[in-house]
Order: structure tokens, then sequence, then C-alpha cells
């Protein structure tokens, strides 16, 4: 049965991440002039990483707050939500996060183009702007965002109340050491919103494909190891 009160949460959250998190981007970068330095980034990190951890406590009682669609494809393959509602939440998270690209642009346009409103640019200097490692770095980080969402959200045996702050705290941790790297999108809406409205497609596969690829790794080995393992025991 399909829930459109979850897909709209869907969108609200997301529209949330992608609004906050390349905010601080051209604010860190353009704005404040700090660009990459180490205030800049834990700036970045801290954007992000409050967006996500303060929607999943107001969102994740209604929908989960996958606010992701890779989270919501590893969600489908290991059988956690349906098809239908999947699919709805993926177009939801789209629609947020080209309207949260469009607000930036609208709210700071000058300043916002500079970074191209903070969509990932591919693999850095650090990374020899080498397409496969930065493939790799994105399938990693997205693996352990998603072991944190699985463990600390979707397990049985989960600590109560703490998802938002594991879920949250996870993503300060991947931005606060991917920033540098690869921009650190594990999330192939948080990458397509910006990019739609600044027109900027350089590496856009990698952020696709990368935490499409790390999501269900880690979505397939949390559910079938200890998830299930957890249900079975209950259910004995």
């Amino acid at each position: 049965m399909v829930n459109p009160r979850a897909w709209l949460a869907e969108a609200i959250a997301t529209f949330a991440l992608v609004f906050f998190g390349p905010l601080s981007v051209t604010m860190a970068a353009v704005l404040f002039g700090t660009g990459l330095s180490l205030e800049g980034i834990i700036m970045i990190s801290l954007a992000h990483g409050a967006a996500i951890g303060l929607m999943v406590y107001a969102f994740g009682h209604i929908s989960g707050a996958h606010i992701n669609p890779a989270v919501t494809i590893a969600m489908m393959v290991t059988r956690n939500i349906d098809v239908k509602n999947g699919a709805g939440y993926i177009g939801s998270q789209i629609i947020g996060a080209i309207a949260a690209a469009l607000a930036h642009m609208m709210i700071l346009p000058e300043a916002g183009a500079k970074v191209h409103f903070g969509t990932q640019g591919g693999p850095s200097d650090l990374l020899n702007n080498n397409a496969i490692s930065g493939l790799g770095v994105e399938i990693i980080l997205t693996f352990f965002l998603v072991t944190t969402i699985f463990m600390a959200a979707v397990h049985r045996k989960a600590a109560a109340g703490m998802a938002g702050i594991a879920i949250g705290g996870m993503i300060f941790l991947i931005h606060l050491v991917g920033v540098p790297l690869t921009g650190a999108s594990v999330n192939p809406a948080r990458t397509l919103g910006p990019a739609i409205v600044s027109g900027y497609w350089n590496f856009h596969w990698i952020y696709w494909v990368g935490p499409i690829v790390g999501a269900v790794i880690a979505g397939l080995i949390m559910q079938y190891v200890y998830v299930k393992k957890a249900e079975k025991e209950a259910a004995a």
C-alpha cells in the first residue's frame, strides 16, 4: 500500500539536507573565504551531520528518514520497503533536492555559482583526480553510512532514541574525511539537485554508482548477518 505521507516526509527531509548542506559549502568557501581550510571542512561537516540527524528525529517515525536514493535502494533490495513506496521515496527525494538547490540559487545566486551550488566536483588532487579512486571512496563512505543506518535504526535491538545521533555523527565523520577527497556525496540526490541547477556534471556518475554499490553491499550484509538473526531470535 502506497504511503504519500511518507513520500512527502522524504521530500521535506531531503530538501533540508540539500539546502543546509550545500549552503554551508557556499558560506564556507565563498562568503567566509575559508575554502577547504580546517574551519571550512568542520562547518560543512557539521551542517550535513546536523541536517541528517535532526531530520531522522523529525521524520524517522513517518518514513524511516532515508533521505537518500541509495539508502532506499538498499532497503528495497533487503525487502524493508516495497517497490512502489521505494520508487515514491526516490522520486520525492529527487524533487526535494532540486527544490532545495533552486532555493539556494535564489538566495545566493552569485556566491553559490562559484561553487556550483555545492555540487561535488569529482575526485580531488589528493586522489590525482582519478575516477576509480573517487568511486572507491564513495563506495566505502556509503558502506559505513548504511551500516550505521541498519544497525542503529533497523536492527531490533538498536539503542532507543540514538538513531539520529548515530547517523548524524557518521555523516559528520564521512564529511570530515571525505570532503577533501571527493566532496563526500554518499547520496545521489545530494549531488543531482545542485548539478541540475548549476549545469556542472563532471564525474557525476561516480555519485550514483558509488553510493548505490556501497549501500547495497552494506544493506545485504547487515540485513542477513545481523538484522534477520535478531528477528529470528525475537520470534523464537
